[in-house]
């Protein structure tokens, strides 16, 4: 019978309240604003973790920036974590920008400008046809 819920994904969940923890109260870069980690991926070895991340950028601050803050102190982090959890090797963290919300916003704006362009045409087709009659 196969796991219903595999050691990784276990890890990987527990990885990221620590993570989240950390970056709330250890992490004082100010480059790095308010941070919200929406998932980690984790190698079935443990060795490596990939952390999606999107940010709450202030005034000046950009994305590029702020994720260069994130992997800058991504040794420090590691260190952390590795205080944190009980893990035989502590993952090596890299982090990503989550495209997901953006692309989201994308797509729902895509989708609202096709349903107000059918409306517009339906709207016009049906002004012709009571011009016919």
């Amino acid at each position: 019978m196969a796991k219903e819920y595999s050691r990784t994904s276990r890890v990987s969940q527990q990885i990221q309240k620590e993570l989240a923890r950390i970056l709330q109260q250890e992490v004082k870069d100010p480059r790095i604003g308010m941070v919200t980690i929406s998932g980690v991926d984790i190698t079935r070895d443990l060795a490596y973790a990939k952390v999606f991340v999107t940010f709450l950028t202030i005034g000046e601050q950009t994305n590029e920036e702020s994720l260069e803050g994130l992997n800058a102190a991504s040794g420090y982090i590691r260190r952390l974590l590795g205080k944190a959890m009980r893990l035989r090797i502590v993952p090596e963290v890299r982090f990503c920008f989550d495209e997901t919300l953006t692309e989201g916003l994308r797509i729902s704006e895509m989708v609202s400008s096709a349903i107000q362009s059918d409306k517009a045409k339906h709207h016009d087709s049906e002004d012709l046809v009571e011009e016919d009659k």
